[in-house]
């Protein structure tokens, strides 16, 4: 046990003195120097930094047009269906085999979830596309009641 102790006393040794060797090579900028700096570039022709709000105000519109939006469009999200879900045991979670079947908490019949990330954006009905399976949305959640349920 004491053996196991040295070893981390010693590995934490180690990452404190590369630490110590890195802050030694970047020299000694001070908070004057970063504040020069900042005060040097004011003057140049940048924009300034958009402020985001945590989340529009209730009456606000959301849209997705406007500079500040085009620089997110093109991030991949993962959209999912959901069936239904329902609770097991792990008792009846280790008997279960090919065949069995598993109760879940919705009717037949009614419309999937939809999700994006995680967060539920629309409901619909399950439809088969090119020998495939898609979804047709039947009700989307509005922007504004999305924001408010990530609150």
């Amino acid at each position: 046990m004491a053996n196991e102790n040295d070893i981390n006393a010693s590995d934490d040794q180690a990452l404190a003195d590369e630490w110590a060797a890195a802050l030694e090579e970047t020299g000694d900028a001070g908070q004057s120097d970063i504040d020069a700096l900042l005060a040097a570039d004011s003057g140049s022709d940048r924009l300034p930094m958009e402020e985001f709000a945590s989340s529009p105000k209730p009456n606000e519109n959301v849209s997705l047009e406007g500079p500040n939006l085009d620089v997110i469009l093109d991030i991949p999200v993962s959209i999912s269906m959901e069936v239904g879900s329902t609770e097991i045991n792990i008792r009846n979670l280790l008997q279960l085999n090919q065949g069995s079947v598993i109760e879940l908490d919705r009717l037949a019949g009614e419309p999937l979830d939809v999700l994006v990330n995680g967060t539920l954006v629309a409901h619909g009905e399950v439809v088969v596309v090119n020998e495939k399976f898609g979804i047709r949305l039947t009700d989307v959640i509005s922007p504004s009641e999305r924001i408010k349920k990530l609150r």
